[in-house]
């Protein structure tokens, strides 16, 4: 299974590293930005599966950041939990009227957070902890590892299960060539991006069966998408 991915947000060091620690172990991919215009552009770039957001952070506060957010179609159901010193009721009101789903007062305990974790992904993306994945009659194992479209089973390589796993935990939008490496190879790791034109050809092939019609869709100049057909 793709893990979730998680950016946290936080400008103190000490809070970041150990948000970063903990959130690992419970097997979620986590990146930690300190300032909010990284967080921002790396937003645009990469979107993960949840946003843990501190409310004091430099050059873009969490609050603006999270009210751009919900100002944009790519993120305006973005999961946000969003961390702040600041208890008083008016300001958790102005937290969650901004746009953040949940909002947690320094200090905290970390098991509550995971605990807040688990539950905003159960509800706001089931699909990234679910075991099984369908789009149109395409449905994919996560626990056994198998595919079937319709009653065939699909054969694939361990490059394609990884792509069309995180492809249908996503139908219908497009994603670049560059958001493909990162998030089925690793931002860690260096290949060309033509690497994705051949490993997307051949899981064309193999979930295309006969006369059966094409489910990946190619949009010229920005990329892939998988979509019910």
């Amino acid at each position: 299974m793709i893990a979730p991915k998680i950016m946290v947000v936080e400008d103190e060091e000490p809070l970041g590293v150990l948000l970063k620690y903990n959130l690992e172990a419970e097997g979620y991919q986590v990146e930690v930005v300190t300032r909010g215009d990284e967080a921002e552009l790396r937003l645009r770039e990469n979107q993960p599966d949840l946003l843990v957001l501190d409310w004091m952070v430099p050059a873009v506060s969490g609050i603006e950041l999270c009210r751009r957010l919900r100002m944009r179609a790519e993120t305006e159901r973005l999961p946000i939990i969003m961390l702040t010193a600041r208890g008083e009721e008016s300001d958790r009101v102005r937290g969650l009227s901004t746009g953040a789903d949940d909002y947690l007062v320094k200090p905290f305990s970390t098991p509550e957070l995971i605990a807040r974790v688990k539950a905003l992904l159960r509800r706001a993306k089931p699909e990234v902890l679910s075991s099984v994945l369908k789009v149109g009659d395409i449905v994919l194992d996560r626990e056994t590892h198998r595919v079937h479209r319709g009653e065939s089973e699909i054969r694939l390589g361990p490059t394609e299960y990884r792509l069309l796993e995180f492809m249908m935990q996503n139908p219908g939008r497009v994603f670049s060539r560059g958001q493909l490496l990162d998030n089925v190879w690793g931002e860690t790791i260096y290949i060309d991006e033509r690497t994705v034109d051949v490993h997307v050809g051949r899981l064309r092939k193999a979930v295309n069966i006969g006369s059966l019609p094409d489910i990946i869709r190619t949009i010229r100049g920005a990329g892939y998408a998988i979509q019910e057909v």
